[in-house]
């Protein structure tokens, strides 16, 4: 038996030869096959755009960025919810050689400040605002750009523009906004007489598809975010390569209710239909249900993505039986533990049965490992696949770093095409993150099984020692989901003075769970004891209707752990220090 196949060690094989393009050359080149195809529709904008029509809009964009100044290598950030103009800001961007900033939508302005500070953000795209949060007020706290009048305090010295760019609600109303201070509307940005596409040309000859493009801002729980530089040669491959594991084409529909600012809606959904000359849809400017289900019916969409809590929230809308979802047949899930049992109903109810599981993290672009539809559905539903073209993974020892065994859980690792160039400004978490060889540590645990394939155990920082007992919440999480009433189960660890740490669990009733009502916590303890060891059913339990997350719908267990700490009385217990 050869090494790679005694060791945790794997590399996706490349069957077909990697992009050499950058972003606006491979769309260029796109557009010359076949200019009249379906690229883009925004369905709550009532905006259609074929090929021809979105490279235009780029070029326009991109002229119109090099009359106002901005160079090559120069930042650009865009703080907006998704919209057919935050496509176009990004190619735009790439065009010029700029760095497109994707800014969190719900930042308020002690991040906003910091992200656009460190970054260095030069010219900004923004909306008027979102869900009741005006944007356009937070930027007039932080820059006189923002303001009519007033205060000289200037928190974003390097922000020298702001652009407003149109938007509309989720019932489709298009959102009241006046531009304010030195602030333009966008149609007024790309109104210029002086536009010069030979220079725009030049420009864009110029660029190299190893040039960084752009800085995706991770969303640690402690400390300031760091920004993940990628180049174009990271975003088009690992687009590409998801959409290879989904087997996307030119007739594909890709229908995106994840946010374009993170790598799952940006890259893993847009870029990737995009690779590949297929259409995108967005049925509205963050995820609603109702929005998803209209979008997949009227358009006819073939494929769709989300994390777990989306296509949960879909499955469980009282609505849901009432749309057509009989096109779609593809699509994935990512960016969260993917449980079982919801792999199969969204392959059953949602006729996603080529639904696949991606994995990796920003820091690979973000794609690392897929299934794919040749594999089975047992593959698909309790692995995240194997290493993507092009890619290394191995499974190391968290103490000694050394390879591990095949089957052996240990963190895991990845060196290839997808790696980042760094974090922006940033050498010694870069240094922490990737280390001399080139490999990127994922802070991630997982198990390579004989063939290759990858089972994520959870997360290092996640892992609970409860009396020296090693338990990972996503074990408990899957059994406790085999449960009829339970439509979502979160484990964490809480501060225990005797024990280090404890099981607790945050437990969501299905809604049309019958007697749900009557589900008590003695029942669902008794119905794990049977299933797992006794250490590790949780000592504490709560019923909620929903769970505290991101944007991107990722649970934040550091936020129920904090909840749990302050209802139980555990400060003492917390403050406690431990080796």
């Amino acid at each position: 038996m050869s090494q790679g196949c005694q060791f945790s060690y794997d590399v996706g094989l490349l069957t077909e030869p990697l992009l050499g393009y950058t972003l606006s050359g491979h769309l260029d080149m796109l557009c010359a096959g076949d200019p009249e195809r379906e690229c883009l529709i925004s369905c709550l904008e009532g905006v259609r755009l074929s090929y021809a029509d979105f490279k235009k809009e780029t070029e326009i964009l991109a002229a119109a960025m090099i009359a106002r100044g901005i160079e090559r290598g120069d930042r650009v950030g865009i703080w907006s919810t998704n919209n057919f103009r935050w496509l176009v800001v990004l190619y735009a961007a790439a065009r010029v050689g700029a760095m497109l900033v994707n800014i969190n939508p719900g930042y308020r302005g002690h991040e906003l400040s910091y992200v656009l500070n460190q970054s260095g953000v030069k010219l900004l795209f923004t909306i008027a605002g979102n869900r009741g949060v005006s944007y356009l007020g937070t930027l007039a706290e932080l820059t006189p750009l923002a303001r009519s009048g007033g205060s000289a305090i200037n928190d974003l010295p390097g922000l020298e523009q702001i652009v407003l760019i149109p938007s509309v609600d989720v019932s489709g109303k298009k959102i009241e906004q006046k531009a304010v201070g030195s602030v333009v509307d966008f149609g007024h940005f790309v109104a210029r007489n002086d536009l010069d596409f030979a220079a725009l040309e030049a420009r864009s000859a110029a660029v190299q598809f190893d040039d960084p493009v752009n800085i995706q801002y991770t969303s640690g729980t402690t400390g300031f975010p760091k920004g993940v530089t990628l180049s174009h040669h990271n975003l088009l491959n690992n687009g590409f390569f998801a959409a290879r594991a989904m087997d996307l084409d030119r007739s594909s529909r890709f229908c995106i209710p994840m946010p374009f600012y993170h790598c799952g809606g940006m890259v893993s959904s847009a870029l990737a239909t995009l690779s590949v000359g297929g259409t995108i849809i967005i049925p509205a400017p963050y995820f609603e249900e109702l929005t998803v289900m209209q979008a997949v019916q009227g358009e006819r969409a073939s494929h769709i993505s989300g994390v777990p809590t989306m296509f949960i929230s879909q499955l469980e809308h009282k609505s849901f039986k009432n749309y057509d979802y009989t096109s779609l047949k593809g699509g994935f899930m990512a960016g969260a533990p993917c449980p079982v049992q919801l792999m199969r109903r969204v392959a059953s109810e949602m006729h996603v049965g080529e639904v696949v599981i991606l994995y990796g993290l920003t820091e690979v672009s973000p794609l690392m490992t897929a299934t794919n539809n040749g594999d089975t559905m047992e593959a698909r539903a309790t692995t995240v696949g194997r290493a993507i073209p092009g890619v290394e993974v191995k499974i190391i020892d968290t103490t000694s770093g050394e390879l591990l065994p095949r089957g052996s859980q240990g963190e895991i690792c990845c060196r290839g095409h997808g790696i980042m160039l760094g974090y922006w400004q940033n050498p010694e978490a870069t240094a922490d993150c990737i280390d001399s060889a080139g490999w990127l540590h994922s802070g991630d645990l997982g198990v390579m099984n004989a063939q290759g394939y990858l089972h994520i155990t959870g997360r290092k920082k996640d892992m609970i020692i409860r009396g020296g007992e090693n338990i990972y919440p996503r074990e408990i999480e899957e059994v406790m989901l085999g449960h009829g009433a339970v439509a979502q189960a979160q484990v964490f660890g809480i501060p225990d003075a005797r024990l280090g740490e404890e099981v607790a669990m945050w437990v969501a009733i299905k809604q049309n769970a019958g007697a749900a009502e009557n589900v008590t916590a003695e029942e669902l303890s008794a119905f794990l004891a049977e299933r797992i060891a006794h250490f590790k059913v949780p000592r504490h339990m709560r019923f909620v209707s929903e769970f505290p997350m991101t944007v991107t719908g990722k649970i934040q267990k550091f936020a129920m752990r904090a909840a749990m700490i302050k209802e139980l009385g555990l400060e003492s217990a917390e403050a406690i220090e431990t080796a």
